[in-house]
């Protein structure tokens, strides 16, 4: 996860953040501007009440009035001047107008009538109060903007040592997920909390897994060297059978695919167990793929599209190819193809059948034990793709399964030349 992603924890973190500075300075700004706009408005009626107060006791004494302050006949007056007037608490002494006409005209009038019938109208500047009160809204924005310049970092830099523990879960979940199962979160420091709890959790789950998978390992390896003294034994007293009876060939063909059932059962639990090392040297890949097919001894094609040599395990590779090979005249139908070609990195092998394809479930889950997929495939131990799965990820190899646009099934090995053993998981396309 990048530093600028904005799908980013840190970020969405950061903008609630934002979000609520804002929420509040807009409500502390809007009670601000009321009151300095109240304040304004009480200044601007003390002067026009002082100078139609002065002007009254004039006019009553007088007869006449003030500069500032204009005696005028109802009629005389504009029309929103005479609307408050007419609209005015009869409590009160006057009435007020604010003539406002940006942006530089800010005028409030007064008008007060007086025992003759006559309007004493009088009238203030108002444009140093308003352009304070922009001014100070506009300092108020300032500041948020400045605020929130300051804030969003420091939130965003505030919730690093949560993202840096939820990234460390979750590399710790995906090296679990690729086989690692002593991976585990550990203590998060002295913080007591959701992710805490979560981290726990984790452990405790991989643990139990651990525990559940190197259990069902044990089993199996026992199972498999328990079975191998009786299979010898069952293997030896076959052979003694006589040649050409049909229930003899019946039990020797059995006893066959028991021992080959317990071998690949060995070698899963060693595969498990991370036991197996490759053993590289130079190998010419298309003779020793040639070569694999013709002792395979069945009717598969080979072609060579380049002469490719490259560091590898030439058992390993052996046993991938024969695995292949035989699930796909297993359960693929003819004819079956397998190709050898050079890519930038090392080199490449594909195996492909004409059959109904590889199952659904394989393409998305990867090779099951003991479950071959759909019926159409046919019967078997489900065990032949595992083993070439797990013999390439020794190999440091890919090994990746797809079915063919115009039908049947595709596997491709894709070898890299002087690489050592992959540390990422291979995966069905």
């Amino acid at each position: 996860m990048t530093l600028f992603n904005p799908r980013a924890l840190r970020w969405k973190i950061a903008a609630v953040t934002a979000a609520a500075c804002c929420a509040v300075s807009a409500v502390i700004g809007l009670l601000v501007h009321q009151a300095m706009a109240e304040r304004s408005d009480h200044a601007g009626n003390e002067r026009l009440f002082a100078r139609l107060a002065a002007a009254e006791r004039e006019y009553t004494r007088t007869g006449s009035t003030p500069l500032e302050v204009e005696a005028r006949t109802p009629e005389q007056l504009d029309a929103p001047l005479a609307r408050a007037l007419a609209a005015k608490d009869p409590a009160a002494l006057y009435a007020t107008w604010n003539d406002r006409k940006p942006p530089n005209w800010y005028w409030m009038w007064a008008a007060m009538p007086v025992e003759d019938g006559r309007v004493l109208v009088a009238r203030t500047d108002m444009s140093s109060e308003v352009r304070g009160l922009q001014l100070l809204d506009r300092s108020i924005a300032k500041a948020v903007l400045a605020a929130l310049l300051v804030v969003v970092p420091l939130a965003a830099l505030a919730t690093e040592p949560m993202n840096r523990r939820l990234r460390r879960g979750s590399r710790t979940a995906r090296a679990i997920a690729d086989g690692d199962l002593d991976a585990r979160i550990g203590p998060g420091g002295r913080a007591r909390d959701e992710i805490t709890e979560m981290s726990a959790a984790v452990d405790e789950m991989a643990a139990a897994l651990q525990h559940k998978l190197e259990g069902e390992r044990r089993f199996t390896a026992d199972v498999a060297h328990e079975l191998r003294t009786p299979l010898m034994g069952l293997s030896t007293a076959a052979g003694l059978l006589p040649e050409g009876d049909e229930a003899a060939e019946l039990v020797r063909n059995r006893a066959r695919a028991l021992n080959g059932l317990v071998e690949d059962l060995l070698e899963i639990s060693r595969l498990d167990a991370g036991a197996e090392q490759a053993r590289t040297d130079g190998v010419p890949l298309d003779e020793l793929v040639t070569d694999i097919i013709r002792r395979t001894g069945t009717p598969t094609a080979v072609a060579v599209r380049a002469t490719p040599t490259l560091e590898t395990d030439p058992r390993r590779v052996e046993r991938i190819v024969v695995n292949l090979v035989t699930n796909a005249h297993r359960h693929g139908a003819g004819p079956v193809e397998v190709a050898v070609e050079a890519t930038a990195t090392g080199a490449r092998i594909l195996v492909r059948d004409h059959g109904p394809g590889y199952p659904a479930a394989l393409l998305t889950e990867g090779p099951q034990r003991f479950r071959t997929g759909t019926p159409e495939r046919g019967r078997g131990h489900g065990l032949g793709l595992t083993i070439a799965l797990g013999q390439a990820r020794v190999l440091g190899a890919r090994l990746a399964f797809a079915n063919a646009p115009e039908g049947g099934a595709v596997a491709t090995l894709d070898l890299d030349g002087g690489r050592g053993p992959a540390t990422d998981r291979a995966s069905p396309s």
